[in-house]
């Protein structure tokens, strides 16, 4: 009996002494703390392609003064050759426009505009060496109409987004179509003198701030200044006339617009989108 169980006590013995040594092998799995994740928004580009515009405007025109031909028989009127007039002021009116453009980058975009100055009543004034059966010196008073469609390639340069507000500076070159009404011209008579209708060079520079209504609508107010170069304003007098005068010629038009209007961004604009919100995810520890 004791000789069976003495390789059991020995067995047994041998377990108790390897135990510690087996749980000092046992394998622990380290922590390993991952880096917190890293967010990358999307790539946007920093331009809005392409847009369109509609401008309403009051504008303040400044007339740069008009010369005529007189001829007929000497004495019988003013001075033969060419005369000015004394005077001349354009009433200030209303415009409307549109256009289309391109947001080239964040800083520089590019638009072709239409506007339509509404008609403007003239009032002017020239001299006379002799009018009536009495002679004498005299003045007449001249009225007119003038109107004109503005068509204008413009590049501006904006100046940065602040609280959705862009500054932004601009100069455009292009023509003008000026369409001049009958000039009446009254002494102690009457006489009328057919208009003129002609295209004429124009330059503009413009000075104003936009506001984003939403990422592809903005508010678009500011200043354009304009110059319309001079042309023909009226024709010769009336056929058979004794005394006449014609054809006039203006020496241009500044028009001074204070402007509103709304852009249209097709795809829409970055600077005026809202900032995206990401939200924060706590670190996770894994282990292996």
């Amino acid at each position: 009996m004791l000789r069976q169980a003495t390789p059991i006590l020995l067995g047994a013995a041998l377990l108790a002494g390897a135990a510690p040594a087996m749980a000092a092998d046992l394998y622990v799995p380290p922590v390993i703390e991952t880096p917190p994740p890293v967010y990358y928004e999307p790539e946007k580009p920093d331009f809005g392609g392409w847009y369109i515009r509609g401008d309403l405007d009051y504008h303040f025109l400044g007339f740069r003064g008009g010369t005529y031909i007189t001829y007929g028989c000497p004495g019988c009127g003013p001075t033969p050759g060419t005369n000015s007039f004394d005077t001349g002021t354009l009433r200030s009116t209303f415009s409307a426009g549109g256009g289309i453009g391109y947001q080239v980058n964040r800083y520089f975009r590019v638009d072709l505009t239409g506007d339509y100055l509404f008609g403007s009543q003239f009032t002017g004034s020239t001299s006379g060496d002799t009018c009536g059966p009495g002679g004498g010196p005299c003045t007449s008073t001249d009225t007119s109409t003038f109107s004109a469609l503005l068509l204008l390639a413009n590049a501006y340069a904006e100046l940065g987004t602040w609280h959705r507000i862009t500054p932004y500076l601009g100069a455009g070159l292009g023509g003008a179509r000026v369409a001049w009404g009958d000039l009446t011209n009254v002494t102690d008579t009457t006489s009328v003198h057919a208009g003129a209708t002609s295209w004429r060079f124009a330059w503009a520079l413009m000075a104003g701030a936009s506001y984003c209504l939403t990422d592809k609508f903005k508010l678009d107010v500011g200043y354009r200044y304009t110059r319309i170069s001079g042309g023909r304003m009226f024709e010769w007098g009336p056929a058979g006339a004794a005394i006449g005068a014609g054809p006039g010629f203006d020496a241009g038009v500044d028009v001074h617009e204070a402007r509103a209007g709304l852009r249209y961004s097709f795809g829409g604009n970055p600077a005026c989108a809202p900032k995206e919100h990401i939200p924060y995810e706590p670190q996770i520890a894994v282990y292996k």
